[in-house]
């Protein structure tokens, strides 16, 4: 995995998830890293072209998850998984980050900061909407009509909104949420972004599609993509 920049920047990084054995019945082929710079609105300005494929209704039962391998994505660095079609943001937030969001100042600026929405599974419905709070794991896509946010972690006085604390900026109707996906009021996007089921079966494997054991969450069950 390479990175470029300092850290809290709006940087991707790309790894390679670890193999599996066939028994697992994982396919490779279905895990694709991306790398995507905040400041290219040619590649965030645009509705995803796969939005159907996420749609409530589509189970993520109905295919294999994917297992990510984090042990090389550095604080305040975020990959892109494209899982069923679409991207999933998976940040390592760093400890600043994450005093951030936990502040009553930030809690104010936020349509639904304790996730009442069902955009969650039950084990995300927390402060950071995360099983461990460095690792924030959501659906890339802007609760209101399907743009791919741009990663800005880092906190800015004026841009892109005054006192910005870090967090995600749609580029096409200018919805804003923070680092844990929770929208701010005001803005055109109804919902928080929606956290798809996953599990850490190791501290440093994130598997997507795949609830951790003895739970059981259907993501077609969410409010709204």
């Amino acid at each position: 995995m390479t990175t470029t920049g300092p850290l809290e920047t709006d940087n991707s990084a790309t790894d390679s998830p670890a193999s599996d054995s066939p028994a697992t019945g994982k396919r490779r082929d279905f895990l694709t890293l991306l790398t995507l710079a905040a400041g290219g609105a040619g590649v965030a300005a645009f509705s995803w072209p796969f939005l159907d494929s996420l749609r409530p209704g589509d189970s993520g039962a109905a295919r294999p998850p994917v297992d990510v391998d984090v042990s090389k994505l550095p604080p305040g660095q975020q990959i892109t998984v494209v899982w069923h079609g679409s991207p999933v943001f998976i940040t390592h937030r760093t400890p600043q980050a994450l005093e951030r969001l936990q502040q009553a100042s930030l809690a104010a600026r936020l349509r639904d900061p304790s996730s009442a929405a069902l955009q969650q599974p039950p084990y995300a419905a927390n402060w950071h909407r995360s099983i461990v709070p460095a690792y924030g794991v959501v659906v890339g896509i802007c609760t209101h009509l399907g743009c791919v946010p741009t990663y800005s972690p880092a906190p800015d006085p004026t841009t892109p909104v005054a006192n910005w604390p870090g967090g995600y900026a749609c580029p096409c109707h200018g919805s804003k949420f923070d680092l844990a996906g929770r929208v701010f009021i005001g803005a055109p996007a109804p919902y928080n972004l929606p956290v798809p089921p996953y599990a850490m079966p190791t501290p440093t494997t994130i598997r997507i599609g795949a609830n951790p054991p003895g739970t059981d969450f259907d993501f077609s069950s969410i409010q709204q993509i």
